[in-house]
Order: C-alpha cells, then sequence, then structure tokens
C-alpha cells in the first residue's frame, strides 16, 4: 500500500513539472529532487561568495575612483546573491552553517573558475565580459526552475549579473581600444581566462551524471554543452568587435549549422581543479575559514543581543 502511494505522490510530482507548475517548499517532493536542489542551490550560494575573493584583491587597486566604485557595488552583490541562495538552501530543510562547513571540508564545491589567480586590472574585465557572462548563460534559464524559491531569487540575481557582465566588457573594451600595453593586458588576460570560462558550464553532457535527471525535473532547461555553446556563439563575436583574439587556433564559423567549432577543452584540468588542486584551491578554502573564525564573535555577540531583547521584552 505504502509503495502504491509513493508512486501516487511521484505521478503527481511529475505531472506538476510537466506542466510547469512551481513546487513549493512545502509540496511533496522527491528525496532525491530535493538533494539535487541543496546540492546546486549550496554550491551556487558558495560560487558567489567565493568569487569575491579574486575581486576584492583589486578594490584598493582600481585605476579610479568610479572603477573603485563600481567594483565594490559589483562585490557587494556577490555578497548578497550567496545570501539569497542560502535563504533558499534554507527552504529545503537544510541547515546555511552545514553547508558552509561543508565547504569548508571540501566535500561541497563551488564553481572552477574562482580557483585561478587574477593577475592585473585586466582579469576584473576578464572576469566580468567571461565569467559573468557564463554565468549568465547558465543563470537566466534558472529563473524558470520548477523550485520556486530558487526561480525567484534568480529573477534579481540575474539582473545584477547583467550589470556585472556591461561592467566587465567595458573594462576590456577600454583597454583594448587604449595603449599597446594596454591591449596587451586585456589580450593576456582574456587568453588566461577563456579556457576556464568554458569549463564553466561543467563537463559535456556524456559525462555528467546528474544532467539528464535535472533537465527531467526542470531545475535545467538546458544541457551543459548547449549552454557552452550558445556562450561561444555569442562571445566571439564581441571579441572580434573590440580587436581581441579567442585563443584557440580550430576557431572557426561553420556556416551549416550556423554555430562556432572550437577546440577541445582540457577536461584533465578541469576534474584536477575541482578536486582541490588548482592554482587557488587552498588558498579560497583558507581564506573563507578565517572569515568565519574571525567573525564568530561577532555572529556571538549579535546572538546574545538578540537573546537579551527578547528576555528584555517577554519580563
Amino acid at each position: 500500500m505504502k509503495e502504491t502511494n509513493l508512486e501516487a505522490l511521484e505521478t503527481a510530482f511529475q505531472a506538476k513539472i510537466d506542466k510547469d507548475i512551481r513546487i513549493e517548499p512545502k509540496d511533496w517532493m522527491p528525496e532525491e529532487y530535493r538533494k539535487t536542489l541543496i546540492r546546486q542551490i549550496s554550491q551556487h550560494a558558495h560560487s558567489e561568495i567565493v568569487g569575491m575573493l579574486p575581486e576584492g584583491n583589486w578594490i584598493t587597486r582600481a585605476p579610479n575612483l568610479r572603477r573603485k566604485a563600481v567594483l565594490l557595488a559589483k562585490v557587494q552583490d556577490e555578497a548578497g546573491h550567496g545570501l539569497y541562495l542560502y535563504s533558499a538552501v534554507e527552504t529545503l530543510g537544510a541547515d546555511r552553517e552545514a553547508t558552509i562547513d561543508d565547504l569548508h571540508s571540501g566535500k561541497a564545491k563551488y564553481s572552477s573558475i574562482f580557483n585561478y589567480p587574477t593577475l592585473s586590472w585586466a582579469d576584473m574585465g576578464a572576469i566580468g565580459w567571461l565569467v559573468d557572462g557564463a554565468a549568465i548563460m547558465n543563470q537566466v534559464p534558472l529563473c524558470r526552475c520548477s523550485y520556486g524559491p530558487y526561480a525567484r531569487a534568480m529573477v534579481r540575481v540575474c539582473k545584477e549579473e547583467s550589470f556585472h557582465q556591461r561592467q566587465g566588457f567595458e573594462i576590456m573594451s577600454t583597454l583594448a581600444n587604449g595603449t599597446p600595453i594596454q591591449k596587451a593586458l586585456a589580450q593576456d588576460a582574456l587568453n588566461r581566462f577563456w579556457w576556464p570560462a568554458l569549463m564553466m558550464f561543467g563537463p559535456n553532457d556524456s559525462d555528467s551524471p546528474h544532467s539528464q535527471q535535472s533537465m527531467d525535473w526542470k531545475i535545467k532547461r538546458f544541457s551543459n554543452d548547449e549552454l557552452r555553446q550558445t556562450f561561444v556563439d555569442v562571445t566571439v563575436p564581441q571579441a572580434e568587435m573590440i580587436g581581441l583574439t579567442i585563443p584557440d587556433p580550430d576557431l572557426k564559423f561553420n556556416e551549416e549549422t550556423g554555430h562556432y567549432e572550437f577546440g577541445a577543452i582540457n577536461w584533465d584540468e578541469f576534474w584536477e581543479v575541482v578536486k582541490g588542486n588548482g592554482p587557488c584551491n587552498a588558498d579560497r578554502i583558507a581564506a573563507r575559514r578565517n572569515a568565519k573564525e574571525n567573525g564568530q564573535w561577532v555572529r556571538e555577540a549579535a546572538m546574545a543581543h538578540e537573546e537579551k531583547r527578547k528576555a528584555k521584552q517577554a519580563s
């Protein structure tokens, strides 16, 4: 009898998905659906928070006050995105602090792109243009995610990511049209971030164990390879427009398909970074651990103040 009831619940759940009816926190959902969302949303939140680190390094070294203010606003946006997403994951019954501890222990992952160093101001342009551009490709479809709290959080996130992408492209365009040294800095940043940006979409569909199930549940709307292809098709003309060269000798436009064909991605590098062996993995996690440990007294003081406030109101 229990098995029959479970089958009925699963059938009703999938029927709602198929009709594009949002799943809300109090609705029944398969445990695997819940776990998939907890994993994806928490890793998304971690990526926003860890993603502040390579950019925060350049706030005090921005070339002028306007650039400093814009970069500061961008980093603040990313902190807000992390908070939205941690709140969304709590609606699934997950404990926020436990998910953060999973990040610090290495159990949970975050976007591989943030394990690369930012060596020059031009990297702020490359991150905004390429990394946030790739993020938009991934995240706009999430506004139609089958899980309501995640989809609603993504609406604001995507609006702000669009600002981030424009900010990065403006930096790259300005440098590319500046002095020869400035253009060389922009080209160098593009050379270093192009392939890691393509890796952001995740492994090829054939090597992505969760992709098809996520699409069946309409958590994802497009596969990794589809999103990667769209990113390449959009970004290559942008590079050409500002006079920069995509660092891929195999890149060419296929007139028949209407898409750009691109070279082989170094998946060995990708998996090494995912395993924690990238250029900045250790530094990124150490920074987040230190932030939590050094800020513990602030959280404890805030909790103690709240308890005193409640006790005073009750008396």
